[in-house]
């Protein structure tokens, strides 16, 4: 059996599934698309992704079965600098946590605030 990565969906889930949509695309400068949730229960935008390709896809969550918050799980988003998206942050209705700081030999990283209370990352290797 081979080995995979140890993420292969996220979910961030968010009250405002407009307002969470357009901070994302602003943020990051890209559409998301909507997906159907097989259980009806579930509103979802998912980030564009290749699954045949390095990293995992992932999608904003609108659920009666979980919330928004800053707690113990962070996704990364990957990036080619991260201050190039961080600079977007408090532009659309974030808030920049930790400024594009230094991880050493892995590059650096911005910690952000999204319009919903979540916590999140951008990393680079510039």
């Amino acid at each position: 059996m081979s080995q995979t990565n140890a993420i292969g969906w996220f979910d961030i889930f968010v009250d405002d599934l407009d307002r969470a949509v357009s901070f994302y695309e602003a943020v990051f400068d890209r559409k998301l698309v909507q997906i159907g949730d097989p259980t009806g229960e579930t509103q979802m935008m998912s980030f564009p992704a290749d699954m045949s390709v390095y990293g995992a896809g992932g999608a904003l969550s609108k659920s009666p079965h979980a919330g928004p918050g800053i707690g113990g799980t962070i996704v990364y988003f990957s990036a080619l600098d991260c201050a190039t998206e961080e600079a977007r942050v408090t532009k659309s209705g974030g808030a920049v946590i930790r400024p594009k700081f230094s991880i050493g030999e892995f590059g650096f990283v911005s910690l952000c605030q999204d319009t919903e209370g979540n916590l999140f990352g951008i990393s680079s290797m510039t």
